[in-house]
């Protein structure tokens, strides 16, 4: 892993692998709100459970900045979090600089190369999500079929697996091709944040088929739990056709 650089601007500290692209951010004065777009985005998959039981078992593949993992540890209260990533080195700056918790009984830190640890474990989880990348936002590994597939296998029986696909250099659609194939069709990608970040979500088990008055709904629910504002993301998922007659079909 290269350097481990943090910038700091208009409140907001940010966190680089020795290159201007960046690896995480969070606000200094709101440090458990998820300040970057994407990163609301990867958790709206919380508006396809209705149940403030799932999920129980949570994994996260690359840490970041530590936002997402602040953010399940703290708002989903019933969950057992696990977090891979390969570099002690950024668990060292999240701890120190980004207020990311230490281990206890419901969170573990595991520093591995996440492409093996999903290919050698057995232990099953309710939702995956995959943000891991270099210093030149490459995913390596982690943008492969055998590993979309091992994700399949490591899902629940009511398992999803969300991904950031942002640094794609050629697009994100052969990496989607990747994940539709590994789940048997059963994925969308939203349309792209302002950031351009594009977030993709694959599901087993049981089918979603939620219409926009249900999702808004629990995002409202969802919103007064966990202060998480997914607004934009429905009013963008409503403008740009992904709904079929105003229903998300997963």
């Amino acid at each position: 892993m290269s350097s481990i650089d943090i910038s700091e601007q208009a409140g907001v500290r940010y966190l680089h692998f020795g290159s201007e692209w960046v690896q995480g951010a969070m606000r200094i004065r709101q440090p458990y709100a998820l300040e970057l777009a994407y990163t609301r985005e990867m958790m709206s998959g919380l508006l396809f459970h209705d149940s403030e039981t799932w999920p129980r078992s949570v994994l996260l593949i690359g840490l970041g900045a530590g936002s997402l993992t602040k953010f399940v540890h703290r708002h989903l209260p019933r969950s057992r979090s696990v977090v891979v990533e390969i570099d002690r080195k950024v668990h060292a700056a999240a701890s120190q600089f980004f207020n990311v918790p230490p281990e206890d009984e419901r969170l573990q830190f595991v520093f591995a190369d996440a492409a093996d640890y999903i290919m050698d474990t057995r232990r099953s989880f309710d939702l995956i999500l995959v943000d891991g990348y270099d210093r030149n936002a490459r995913a390596g590994a982690l943008d492969t079929l055998p590993f979309y597939q091992a994700c399949w296998a490591r899902l629940g029986p009511r398992g999803l697996m969300t991904v950031n696909l942002f640094g794609r250099s050629r697009g994100f659609e052969g990496s989607l091709e990747r994940i539709t194939q590994a789940f048997d069709g059963r994925a969308v990608a939203f349309p792209s944040c302002d950031s351009g970040n594009v977030v993709a979500f694959a599901a087993k088990g049981e089918s979603v088929e939620l219409t926009l008055p249900i999702l808004r709904e629990r995002a409202a629910d969802l919103c007064e739990r966990s202060g998480l504002d997914l607004a934009a993301t429905l009013a963008r998922l409503e403008q740009s056709g992904t709904l079929s007659r105003s229903t998300l079909r997963l």
